[in-house]
């Protein structure tokens, strides 16, 4: 089940008012289609995109192939749901939405670590990065609209309690996770000259520094 913290800020019905980044809701998902999303995970981890199809999903998840078409239409909907409910569980893990920019820096340096260290994603970025980069990267999808609903109301609470600067919170949200995805995406390539804590230290400093008030010490 979904982690209640979670779940009741993604159903909070004034985080739901307007457009954009706020208007995201995320999906309530039955038991079935979780135990269905584990095992798609397990299959992609283990076998890759290219091995997660319908017949296996069911046999792996002791369901039939028509309980698997009543949720998803085909793979690609079952990977792209996969993925996210994937990143709603690295955000379970947090546990209470920030209230400031020391814990919204936290926050996202955690989510960067976990997101490396991810069975699911870390296998994805090892053996077949074109597939990651084709789900994630080239437009912005259902994992990265709660990625930056999540950012974007932890900016807003940040804000008034004054530790954040001025500003609309779903721009900085945006450039947030410009500045989180590319220190993560590219882990890899730097890791020979720079370690994890570093890494970790880096931005941290950098998500503070982008955030703290102009001419501010808070």
């Amino acid at each position: 089940m979904q982690n209640r913290q979670v779940a009741d800020w993604a159903s909070d019905p004034i985080e739901r008012q307007g457009s954009g980044l706020m208007a995201y809701e995320l999906p309530a998902w039955s038991d079935t289609e979780l135990r269905m999303l584990d095992a798609a995970a397990e299959l992609i981890a283990s076998r890759g995109i290219d091995g997660l199809g319908v017949t296996a999903l069911a046999k792996a998840a002791g369901v039939s192939r028509p309980t698997v078409y009543r949720s998803w239409p085909g793979s690609d909907e079952i990977v792209r749901a996969t993925l996210l409910r994937a990143t709603v569980s690295l955000f379970e893990r947090l546990g209470e939405l920030p209230t400031t920019r020391e814990e919204l820096a936290d926050g996202i340096v955690r989510f960067s670590a976990q997101f490396r260290s991810d069975p699911l994603f870390h296998g994805l970025l090892e053996r077949q990065p074109e597939l990651f980069t084709r789900y994630s990267l080239e437009r912005i999808g259902s994992s990265q609209r709660f990625m930056l609903r999540w950012i974007a109301t932890a900016v807003r609470a940040a804000q008034h309690d004054g530790s954040v600067r001025q500003g609309s919170p779903d721009d900085l949200a945006v450039m947030l996770l410009l500045i989180a995805q590319s220190a993560t995406l590219s882990h890899r390539a730097v890791s020979s000259i720079i370690g994890d804590d570093e890494l970790d230290r880096q931005l941290r400093a950098a998500i503070d520094g982008y955030l703290r008030p102009e001419g501010g010490e808070q």
